[in-house]
């Protein structure tokens, strides 16, 4: 089961991929794609320079109006359709991929006889396939935001690509400070918000992107965000994920932690590394949540908040159990 645990989660990587591909190829290729649209745009201007040039030759007056060029009704109908088949294969291929994913996270709890999220590698596994579901909760009720696929499929490749490579930890029984049904209770809620976080954390940097693009930037990465909805949409999504995630975090980071340090050490508090870094990571979510919901605060100031507190998540999973020792260092790194 171990075996199949790491072989699934190269397959998983690998469709991931594939589908970050076909969500790629219907940005690009789209009807309403930046490609086509720039290309066409400098097509019509050539042809209204040199309309205009003719005529002033000629002494007329008149302008000549300048026609878009031909295109091949079979093309007009063949790219749109093209298009819109490779955004579907990407919603197909995702959902195989979360298969797959949770298949080999699901197969690492049997080889270990245990939950699936001992250590930092499994941790990882498992927050990254609760973002996996929640974008196809998206998904579902808003189609629309299906060009923000390729972003999120960019993330599970890398995520789980440093996961495999850099954080594997082979199969092993739990240390005994964890041996607890805490585990369960904790570190799920945990990992569900640290997932939602994630999500989230993507809808910001797109929105801030689309808010760049729709503001007139057209250099790189902004021409990135020509596809995706519009930026108050996206805000209003970054809003949502991070209002369902905060309470979740709240509880499994300030409530259930300290209930599981007092019975497992006898405190319930001691300012251990990770202990500070979820508080921290609490205090700058609540700081957005309270930006977001005054209306002084410009909406990209607190997005810039949110994007500070994801952050504050990364140096509290990667770096604390990188670099400091603690209560908490189960990395396995």
């Amino acid at each position: 089961m171990a075996a199949l645990s790491d072989q699934m989660l190269v397959v998983a990587m690998l469709a991931y991929l594939v589908a970050m591909m076909c969500y790629a190829a219907e940005w690009a290729f789209g009807d309403r794609g930046v490609v086509a649209r720039v290309a066409s745009r400098e097509l019509v201007g050539a042809a209204t320079a040199g309309a205009s040039a003719g005529g002033t030759a000629a002494g007329g007056s008149s302008v000549a109006v300048a026609e878009p060029p031909a295109v091949s009704p079979v093309a007009a109908v063949d790219r749109p359709s093209r298009a819109l088949w490779a955004g579907r294969a990407a919603v197909v291929v995702t959902l195989v991929a979360i298969a797959v994913h949770g298949v080999s996270l699901v197969s690492r709890g049997l080889a270990a006889e245990r939950v699936p999220w001992g250590n930092m590698y499994e941790f990882i596994l498992a927050g990254t396939f609760i973002a996996a579901v929640g974008w196809v909760v998206v998904l579902v009720r808003a189609p629309s935001a299906r060009p923000v696929g390729m972003f999120v499929a960019l993330t599970m490749v890398v995520l789980l690509g440093v996961d495999g490579l850099l954080l594997y930890t082979p199969v092993g029984p739990l240390v005994p400070a964890l041996d607890s049904y805490w585990l369960v209770v904790h570190v799920i809620s945990v990992a569900v918000a640290s997932g939602v976080f994630l999500l989230g954390f993507v809808t910001a940097v797109l929105f801030l992107l689309r808010d760049g693009y729709e503001k007139g930037k057209r250099g790189f990465p902004f021409s990135l965000a020509a596809r995706i909805p519009a930026a108050p949409s996206l805000e209003r999504l970054t809003f949502r994920l991070h209002a369902f995630a905060f309470p979740i975090w709240t509880f499994g980071a300030l409530i259930a932690g300290p209930i599981w340090a007092e019975a497992a050490w006898g405190r319930y508090w001691g300012w251990d590394p990770k202990e500070v870094w979820a508080f921290i990571s609490w205090v700058i979510y609540a700081g957005y949540l309270h930006a977001r919901a005054t209306p002084s605060v410009k909406r990209t100031t607190a997005t810039w908040i949110a994007i500070l507190g994801f952050l504050t998540m990364q140096m509290n999973l990667y770096g604390v159990n990188i670099f400091f020792e603690g209560l908490h260092s189960y990395g396995g790194v």
